[in-house]
């Protein structure tokens, strides 16, 4: 189980590197551009796609930016904080996700709490597709895509919800990319706990290219972060299974054949419903 982990851990790593990868080309270094510009078709890229970009590049207010494309800001693409709980449309129980359980790029912890036990800062909707960026010492790369409904996350986080489907990749990679999270450090006000208001994660800057070029850009990037998330929820069960299997197999109530000269696995008869 634990090299079952290590191996999903690597393949999310290498599929999030992948995803950041083509974000960084596309948006950052404009690869696409400079290509045509040079006369030539974009390394990996067939006509139909590089048929999507331009062969030019403009000045803007944040350099040079292909032509056609726009200067904007992480707002022009996602809602900020939209949903919260409030004490007349609240769940009995939440399933709550806080700073100190999130580690870039992943939730590694929820704890469930009934309403009136939940910390005062369970109070943000999360929804399947929203982005989460800690605010609170964003240095410490407390953000995460949100691949499942269901959650209640900390007032800490800044939540960004795209605007369509299609833009969820482009949100949570402009929003968690390191040129972003650096941003974030350097307006950090507050000298125990440096902090960025939620407006300022919002405030991120970023070049807007026409929908076709971020509906492109979903189709290749999206199904890597859905993978991501697929991986770190299988490694979140084969975690749980192995600590409740491990005092188990030390104690001699689990018999494994091969390991105790048993011919078959067996458990005492009070923990034959694990």
């Amino acid at each position: 189980m634990d090299e079952k982990i290590a191996n999903n851990s690597a393949l999310a790593a290498d599929l999030e590197a992948i995803a950041r990868a083509f974000f960084k080309s596309w948006f950052v270094d404009f690869d696409p551009v400079k290509a045509k510009m040079e006369g030539r078709l974009p390394v990996g890229m067939d006509a139909d796609t590089a048929a999507l970009f331009p062969d030019e590049l403009i000045e803007s207010e944040l350099g040079l930016i292909p032509c056609g494309w726009e200067a904007a800001t992480l707002a022009n693409h996602a809602a900020l904080n939209p949903e919260s709980w409030s004490a007349r449309n609240h769940p009995e129980t939440v399933q709550y996700a806080d700073l100190a359980g999130t580690d870039r790029g992943q939730i590694v912890e929820t704890k469930t709490f009934v309403w009136e036990d939940a910390p005062s800062r369970a109070r943000r909707v999360l929804r399947l597709g929203d982005t989460i960026i800690g605010t609170v010492r964003p240095g410490n790369r407390a953000y995460s895509f949100v691949g499942v409904d269901g959650l209640t996350g900390s007032t800490g986080f800044a939540v960004l919800r795209p605007n369509n489907s299609s833009q969820r990749s482009l949100v949570y990679l402009a929003a968690t990319s390191d040129d972003a999270i650096n941003r974030l450090v350097n307006l950090a006000d507050g000298a125990a706990y440096p902090a960025v208001r939620p407006d300022v994660v919002a405030a991120t800057p970023i070049v807007t290219p026409p929908d076709a070029v971020i509906e492109e850009f979903a189709k290749i990037t999206q199904p890597l972060l859905d993978w991501v998330v697929a991986a770190h929820a299988e490694n979140t069960e084969l975690a749980q299974l192995r600590d409740i299997l491990l005092p188990r197999l030390i104690s001699g109530k689990l018999r494994l054949p091969g390991v105790f000269n048993d011919t078959e696995p067996t458990l005492s008869e009070e923990h034959t419903n694990v």
